[in-house]
């Protein structure tokens, strides 16, 4: 089995470089996935979120190493397993970022990933129902980018809240500015997760230049003579004429490339893989956005919830949802959040929040719990812990030794610190007074910092955006070079992804994935048609 290019993983990247590349209709290209096609009504269903965060059927179900800074406690990573990857078990939150993080990147040695470099490729890829057409969206790309339908009134108090403390309504997180709360715009098309195998893999499919490959584990990259040949996997070889593609994510794809003897020397003959090139950076600067979340009961049954009132409404929920794809199983949960300063007159934002009116159970892992009330979650924007990940086995199919070295600075703790205190007194906020009942997270015996600080030990986790791994730089140690995202020292061998980010962005990872896979696809294909014209 031979084609032009080889693309590992059919996720957030794997599925935009599926369709820009094949476009011209001459160019063969075949996708890998090791899940399966995502034909679960819980992927399709927005809440259905809440049950495949926790499964192993569309998710790896990953765990990170024990946390040093975080009471020893292994923290959750889920990653999709399906046609869409992580976009078709996430939270659907469209975030880009601030325009601040890609102008770092272009300081941090990538040039042409400033904000104003990267912007049109946001613009290409969408179709925005409320915003398209402006000088920030998109109207005529294929991932479409919706207003919650039916959003919950709850949120209401929570603007209101914001209000108060002189935070801003912002209707857009996307546009001229990052800061103020408001309602999330999601990858949703009428009442519908919409993820990137929906919006450009499962277009492409009917074209005869276009192989997808699922269930099938990639187990290493064939690189003779320094350049990318095809990759070996679990059902046979397959041959790339062109280059192989590594688009699996900030976790798989640095472990394939360690697999296939490009990483640490030293850690690499621990395993007995042979070196094919030497890097230690490799798997180097993994992190992600650590994040708390707070809880209250309320005295009402106004939010989602198990009760005697609650189960009878989700009964008629259910069939409004799927009779007319609304109401509450139509909603992300997530519907509400925003961005604030903790300190007052620094450039950005440096924590986010996200709404949650469901009450869900203080029990870690368990997603019920009889009653009523809502959720507040606040992250570090722009964490500086930085961990690794590693290869453990020469099988690809044995988890890799997930490290993110969470809140090991003294940044990090004290913004998390100084987000939570906010956080709290948004919830304590008189819009909330006439349905507040009880504090269950941090609980009212949580008053001094030790206290809060303590709390966030015992809970602290991400917010599922973990990257930079395989960092593109200008730099000998980067993994990557930044035009086509090439792997340092070899031919043919690019990394698309999550990966590459040198800085995590200010907010939900999912649409900078998008983007990142949009301008590499057009670099790839401009040296094609340049090649064919000489």
């Amino acid at each position: 089995m031979e084609f032009d290019w080889i693309i590992v993983g059919a996720g957030s990247a794997g599925s935009v470089l599926a369709n820009r590349l094949t476009a011209d209709g001459r160019t063969t290209v075949a996708v890998i996935e090791a899940g399966k096609p995502d034909n679960s009504v819980l992927i399709k269903m927005p809440m259905g979120l809440m049950w495949l965060m926790g499964g192993k059927r569309w998710n790896y179900g990953f765990r990170s190493s024990p946390q040093e800074h975080l009471d020893k406690r292994e923290v959750p990573v889920p990653r999709g397993k399906a046609l869409g990857g992580s976009s078709s078990i996430n939270g659907m939150i469209y975030i880009r970022g601030h325009r601040t993080d890609f102008d770092a990147w272009a300081t941090m040695g990538c040039p042409g990933w400033s904000y104003d470099d990267v912007l049109p490729y946001f613009r290409k890829s969408e179709v925005n129902g409320r915003l398209g057409g402006d000088g920030y969206h998109g109207d005529d790309g294929e991932l479409h980018v919706s207003d919650n339908r039916d959003p919950h009134r709850l949120n209401e108090r929570f603007f209101g809240a914001g209000d108060m403390l002189q935070i801003p309504r912002n209707p857009d997180f996307n546009g001229a500015h990052q800061e103020g709360l408001g309602m999330y715009q999601t990858t949703t098309h009428e009442g519908k997760r919409w993820s990137t195998a929906d919006a450009f893999l499962r277009p492409a499919m009917n074209r005869p230049n276009l192989t997808v490959l699922t269930g099938r584990q990639v187990r290493r990259v064939i690189v003779e003579d320094k350049r990318a040949k095809g990759v070996e996997t679990d059902q046979g070889k397959l041959t790339a004429r062109a280059g192989v593609i590594l688009a699996a994510g900030a976790i798989a794809s640095p472990q394939l490339l360690q697999l296939s003897g490009i990483g640490d020397p030293a850690r690499l003959s621990q395993l007995g893989i042979d070196l094919v090139y030497g890097n230690p950076a490799v798997g180097d600067n993994l992190h992600d956005h650590p994040n708390v979340m707070l809880m209250r009961k309320i005295k009402s049954s106004e939010s989602y919830g198990l009760s005697l009132v609650g189960i009878p409404r989700a009964a008629l929920a259910a069939f409004n949802y799927f009779y007319r794809n609304r109401g509450m199983f139509a909603s992300n949960v997530v519907e509400a959040g925003g961005f604030a300063r903790t300190i007052p007159g620094i450039p950005a934002p440096d924590v986010q929040f996200h709404f949650v009116p469901f009450h869900r159970s203080t029990v870690p892992g368990r997603i019920y719990a009889w009653g009523h009330g809502y959720a507040l979650h606040v992250c570090v924007l722009r964490p500086t812990s930085r961990g690794r990940v590693d290869a453990v086995s020469r099988d690809p199919a044995v988890a890799p030794r997930i490290d993110p070295n969470m809140m090991a600075t003294e940044y990090d703790r004290e913004t998390l610190l100084r987000g939570t205190r906010l956080a709290r007194r948004i919830m304590e906020s008189p819009t909330f007074a006439e349905v507040n009942g009880e504090e269950l997270l941090p609980g009212e015996q949580a008053q001094s910092d030790e206290d809060l600080m303590a709390f966030i030990r015992e809970r602290c986790g991400t917010v599922y955006h973990p990257v930079g791994t395989c960092r593109m730089g200008s730099d000998a140690e980067a993994v990557v070079e930044p035009h086509r995202l090439t792997v340092n020292g070899l031919n043919g061998l690019h990394v698309v992804d999550a990966s590459v980010m040198p800085q995590i962005v200010s907010g939900n990872t999912n649409a900078a994935t998008i983007m990142i896979a949009e301008k590499v696809a057009e670099a790839i294909m401009a040296e094609a048609r340049m090649s064919r014209a000489a």
